[in-house]
């Protein structure tokens, strides 16, 4: 029935093990967890993350938890700026279904309880699995139409779910305790598109994951809540949020069918909405033989939602605006044949030809044939030739899924100026062995760099 929805999902994050996770949903957790390990390591070089460094040792002293690249906080502190980082340069995953980043609001806080308590990757690998299932079964229970018309923004309001139920099972809640960490995830879940095209949407994930972690250490205090949040009929997340949703979504198939799946990964730091355009370019570019001298305009056709995120900045102000921009990260994917964190930084995208090709030879329009990350590119050159490229499923979706490699070589590109060269290889085997790491405390020292 509808009304036990928080019920099952709580009873089924509650009792996970990891032989009921088939091999490929693993596979699935241990790149996205790899992929949030990558993005954070990067994210140091946000332009908010002092901001948030200094915010959280404010809130939160201490230095007894592991920062992600370096550097202790305190419990909450390390989970809400691990959480930052992650998010920091734009380049962590999607849940498509939903336009929520899952890790950012997951993976910090299973991380820091997990360091806390010395747990064993096999009991990380299956609180992540936990937390990524959660998050993304509530999405899907939401009628998520009218959940962005009312202008919600996902990873404030879904995160907390998931890092309540990743903390939960590492803390072996039985399924009434997991129900009353959903009551109280929900009690704090929040977040707008008023936000958009400011860095507020980057903190609305790091405070879902502050938001789950706080859920489950009052739940573990016995602390009363709503056991039945989901579909509670007065403010219940359903009915607050989108108008009662489909409930029945979130139970249906649970454990046989995983929605977590369904979690992109982002090849490149820009907006989710934009790597089908981007994927749509280097195909162009490996399929075709012209450079960036060859070229008179290049027009990109967006469906409705990315052309509404993506397509008003023609001219844009600093790097968070360019990572959001559908026209510099044209113009740069053509200038430079790459899209990497150096695209972002201010010689680049400050740069008088990119700024020039970006608002006058970058034409975005709305193509109300696409949807989701769907593109349409079409680059005319100056002797007439046209050549287009449609990108129907975006790289590092489910559909055209990044491989265990290709996660690995974006781990190691950004891991490399930070970690010793044993250390990165000493990370990704472990995260490729998950199960039979004895100690998640001993893996944060991987992600520390070493002493000079």
């Amino acid at each position: 029935m509808a009304e036990e929805a928080t019920q099952v999902l709580a009873a089924f994050a509650a009792s996970l093990d990891v032989d009921a996770i088939p091999d490929r949903v693993r596979l699935q957790c241990k790149s996205l967890f790899l992929d949030s390990l990558a993005c954070a390591i990067a994210g140091h070089g946000g332009e908010e993350t002092p901001q948030i460094a200094a915010f959280t040792s404010i809130l939160a002293p201490g230095a007894d938890t592991s920062i992600i690249g370096g550097g202790f906080a305190s419990l909450t502190g390390a989970t809400m700026l691990n959480a930052f980082l992650i998010t920091a340069v734009t380049m962590c995953d999607a849940h498509r279904a939903t336009l929520t980043h899952v890790t950012p609001e997951v993976v910090p806080a299973a991380l820091a309880v997990a360091e806390l308590d010395d747990a064993s990757g096999q009991d990380l690998l299956v609180a992540l699995t936990a937390g990524f299932e959660v998050t993304t079964r509530i999405g899907i229970g939401l009628d998520f139409t009218m959940f962005r018309s009312r202008g919600f923004h996902g990873p404030g309001i879904l995160g907390p779910f998931g890092a309540a139920a990743a903390v939960g099972r590492l803390l072996r809640f039985d399924a009434p305790t997991m129900a009353r960490s959903f009551g109280l995830a929900g009690s704090q879940a929040g977040g707008t598109f008023a936000a958009w095209g400011t860095p507020v949407v980057k903190f609305h994930q790091c405070r879902g994951a502050l938001s789950g972690l706080m859920a489950a250490l009052l739940a573990q205090q016995r602390f009363a809540a709503n056991p039945d949040f989901l579909t509670a009929p007065d403010g219940g997340l359903f009915s607050a949020y989108s108008g009662g949703g489909y409930p029945d979504l979130v139970t249906a198939e649970l454990g046989s069918r995983w929605e977590l799946e369904q979690i992109a990964l982002r090849p490149w730091p820009a907006g989710a909405a934009i790597q089908g355009m981007i994927t749509a370019l280097f195909d162009l570019i490996e399929q075709n033989e012209f450079s960036i001298r060859d070229v008179s305009r290049v027009r990109v056709g967006l469906g409705q939602r990315a052309f509404d995120m993506h397509g008003g900045y023609a001219t844009y102000a600093g790097k968070f605006q360019a990572m959001l921009s559908a026209h510099y990260a044209a113009a740069a994917v053509l200038y430079d044949r790459d899209l990497s964190l150096a695209q972002f930084e201010p010689k680049r995208y400050e740069a008088p030809e990119l700024i020039q090709f970006a608002a006058n030879q970058v034409n975005v329009v709305l193509d109300i044939s696409l949807s989701g990350a769907e593109a349409i590119v079409e680059v005319v050159l100056w002797n007439g030739t046209s050549l287009t490229s449609w990108c129907s499923h975006t790289k590092g979706s489910p559909e055209y899924p990044m491989t265990t490699e290709q996660v690995e070589a974006k781990f190691r590109r950004y891991a490399s100026p930070v970690l010793s060269a044993e250390q990165v290889d000493g990370v990704i085997q472990a995260v490729a062995g998950l199960e039979y790491v004895a100690s998640v405390r001993e893996f944060m020292g991987l992600l520390r760099p070493e002493e000079a």
